[in-house]
């Protein structure tokens, strides 16, 4: 057998009792969740990570080309014990669960990013004794620990009005993307709970603490347990409700249909900002996918419009009526086995789909280790290529398959040797997959504890792709988003950075990429409007400020654009050996992070000037740094004109006294006085050198520092997220309120739009 690329490989000593198609998946913050027995693995793919803490796992390098994927690695340890017991609960026959003897993870899922204080996501476990929980990380997400911030059962059975938890079975969520922008700060996500009762139960996370919406009823569908979930993506059109649907299988083989529709209905005006809340409504549709039939779905997934799902032997596939694909119904597709092992079955379940749109192909791993791809599937599905020359075919996929499990096991690989697949996922949206197997032998019967059980993570691609293909997929990288889903730009990034770092034609590829990225978005920082207030200072005015310089700094998809534009040029200044083409990445990169302050600037001036009236003597010092950043050569006139009329508006409203406008640091070593020059960094006449806050530009000399991890810029820690029982950690300069509200409403870097940890 030839040998292939390999990304990574590496083994994981661990478990698998569920193997399932969301045994891996992807969340929106780019991180790979991995659901085991005992514990959920969080595994984030290092390229576009830049910052002092090295990668846990990497693989070995293969030759000056390549640069290895690398993982950071964190888990999430749930408890092995009953947290609840159902029979002293209840004693309907509903309580008893075998899982309670031994449990285990059943499933997770992944929340939207910026649900929490930190601006990330929310996992939600289910556990085989019927119990469901939320966590969230700390102050370090790729490396940290993740807490258990909400038992979501204990919250089920403090409030009698709802039914007993004690017959979940599967869970799941969802966001939506309005059209409106700066897109609104509502968290739409809903979480669905299926129960042993043949209910579906919805909740939505709010507020950073699990809350019950009253408007969000339970919805009844049959008398048999609720065994799979999955949502499809959210339909909107010319300012109609967002409609999905909610598919759900049962015990005895039905699935099933529930319609959602959320309308953002307009609540008027609050502070600065246009505010909304949430009209929904739920109804079970009248389309039925399949009827019960005695045969239990092992698979349950949208492949938009279509909804696959399998059953042992089969996999089946349905459109809607006003589907846009070219087939409407139902389709049945019988799998054919691959006989590359002892273990090969037509009737081993599904665990995994990968969707590659450019060939309209959709890939179905099986626990066996085989690989079935399903051709035409938006036209005509069917496991026959409509090309002769294509390669794609069931069998050449699976022994591609069983390549990959000799060239990643050290022991000889045999007939008898099963390479069983308890999970796949799409990495890159084209070839490139991860996948998780395990090495078994059926044949000789021998028993194997848990602390033996070793599984392999690989991530490798099953075809080559061309240069067209990489820069096309570029292009409609930075056009195919919305910043409504809150995603982070590494998660955009992830299959664009990966051909970056590995593929030997960077070469080729840097300088068509380079003329991609060149091309600024429009400017939508002239349509940021904040209204002038009247109101004094007080909860209220902060709590106004904060949310509208969240939405505007991070609710634009033309910043969004620049920041994605920007993190692609670093990394490929950072990859390029050629002096020439380097000096090409570095003022790329430069045009870009100009482009980003002055929209930053903008937004910042804008809110000041609203706000002049309930400005504070503390406060002047920030505002003066900002007109003054704002009046560099080469900021835009319109600008400068704004920061001028600000600076005016200032000086009338408030007495300044010229020894404490704070343009005039001191530096912590020597306590001389540090001009401010230069916004990234600060050196005093003695030498000293002093990193600056990338938020407010204030001298970094205190511990209470988070750090991006795209660009290892350093901003001040929000005061709600600091260890210190007072704010004297703070600047001087920077002990004002609306300093506080700017670091408080910057989850994310300013700059790339990546993530914050807390390294100390």
């Amino acid at each position: 057998m030839s040998q292939r690329p390999v990304y990574s490989s590496f083994n994981i000593p661990t478990v698998i009792t569920h193997p399932s198609v969301r045994c891996l998946q992807w969340s929106d913050d780019g991180q790979l969740c991995l659901v085991t027995k005992s514990a959920i693995h969080i595994l984030t793919p290092n390229h576009g990570i830049n910052f002092s803490t090295p990668a846990d796992i990497k693989s070995p390098i293969r030759d000056e080309s390549d640069r290895p994927l690398g993982w950071y690695r964190t888990m999430i340890e749930t408890t092995r014990t009953q947290t609840h017991s159902w029979p002293s609960i209840t004693q309907g026959w509903g309580s008893l669960a075998l899982g309670s003897l031994d449990i285990s993870v059943r499933a997770v899922t992944c929340s939207p990013s910026g649900l929490t204080s930190r601006g990330r996501c929310v996992l939600a476990a289910l556990n085989s004794n019927m119990e469901v929980s939320l966590y969230a990380a700390g102050k370090n997400h790729l490396k940290g620990e993740w807490m258990n911030i909400q038992d979501v059962t204990a919250y089920l059975l403090d409030h009698p009005r709802l039914e007993q938890i004690d017959e979940t079975s599967w869970i799941l969520g969802i966001q939506p993307v309005w059209g409106i922008y700066p897109a609104p700060l509502v968290d739409a996500s809903i979480l669905a709970l299926g129960t042993r009762a043949g209910a579906v139960k919805l909740f939505r996370y709010a507020y950073t603490q699990f809350s019950f919406r009253d408007s969000i009823p339970l919805v009844k569908l049959c008398e048999n347990w609720i065994t799979h979930i999955a949502w499809s993506p959210w339909l909107l059109q010319n300012g109609s409700p967002g409609r999905c649907s909610l598919a759900c299988t049962t015990g005895d083989g039905g699935v099933f249909l529930i319609n959602i529709s959320q309308k953002l209905q307009l609540r008027g005006g609050d502070g600065f900002l246009t505010t909304y809340e949430l009209d929904d409504d739920f109804e079970r549709s009248t389309d039925v996918v399949c009827s019960a039939d005695k045969c239990l779905v092992t698979a349950l997934e949208w492949i938009a419009p279509i909804l696959v799902y399998s059953k042992p032997g089969v996999i089946h596939l349905w459109s809607w009526p006003s589907s846009p694909v070219q087939w409407r119904g139902g389709r049945v597709l019988a799998i054919q086995p691959q006989n590359f092992s002892i273990g090969s079955s037509a009737f081993s379940c599904v665990s995994g789909f990968s969707y590659v749109k450019e060939k309209d192909v959709l890939l179905v791993a099986l626990l066996d280790g085989s690989l079935h791809a399903i051709h035409n599937i938006l036209i005509d599905p069917s496991w026959v290529p409509t090309s002769s020359d294509d390669q794609l075919t069931s069998e050449a996929l699976s022994q591609v398959s069983r390549v990959f499990f000799a060239q990643t096991t050290s022991a000889s690989v045999g007939y008898v040797d099963v390479n069983r697949i308890n999970g796949l996922v799409c990495y890159d949206s084209h070839s490139t997959v991860t996948w998780i197997y395990e090495s078994l032998k059926p044949s000789d019967f021998s028993y194997k504890h848990e602390a033996r059980h070793e599984c392999v993570l690989v991530t490798a691609p099953f075809w080559p792709l061309d240069s067209a293909t990489i820069l096309r997929a570029a292009q409609e990288t930075l056009v195919q988003f919305d910043c409504a889903m809150r995603s982070t730009p590494l998660h955009h990034l992830r299959p664009l950075l990966l051909h970056l770092c590995s593929a030997g034609r960077f070469a080729e590829i840097c300088p068509r990429l380079l003329e991609v990225m060149d091309q600024s978005p429009q400017d939508e920082s002239p349509a940021v409007s904040a209204p002038p207030s009247s109101q004094a200072v007080g909860v209220e005015l902060q709590r106004h400020l904060r949310e509208s310089l969240a939405t505007h700094l991070f609710g634009w998809n033309g910043l969004l654009s620049l920041r994605m534009r920007l993190s692609i040029a670093d990394m490929c200044w950072r990859l390029c050996k050629d002096e020439q083409m380097r000096l090409d990445c570095g003022r790329v990169a430069h045009r870009q992070l100009t482009s980003i302050s002055h929209r930053v600037l903008r937004i910042l001036v804008r809110h000041f000037t609203a706000i002049v009236t309930a400005l504070t003597p503390p406060d002047v010092p920030f505002v003066l740094r900002v007109v003054v950043q704002s009046r560099l050569a080469g900021s835009p006139v319109d600008l400068a004109h704004e920061a001028e009329a600000l600076s005016s508006k200032v000086n009338g409203a408030i007495a300044i006294d010229p020894s404490k406008t704070g343009l005039h640091e001191l530096c912590p070593a020597c306590h001389t006085e540090v001009p401010l020059e230069d916004i990234t960094q600060a050196t005093c006449p003695s030498g000293h050198t002093w990193a600056r806050c990338s938020v407010t530009s204030f001298i970094l000399s205190t511990s209470m520092v988070r750090t991006c991890i795209g660009c290892s810029r350093k901003a001040l820690l929000p005061v709600s997220q600091s260890s210190a029982a007072d704010t004297n950690w703070l600047p001087p300069a920077a002990r004002s309120w609306i300093v506080k509200e700017l670091l408080e409403a910057v989850q994310r870097c300013l700059f790339c739009g990546n993530s914050f940890v807390g390294i100390v």
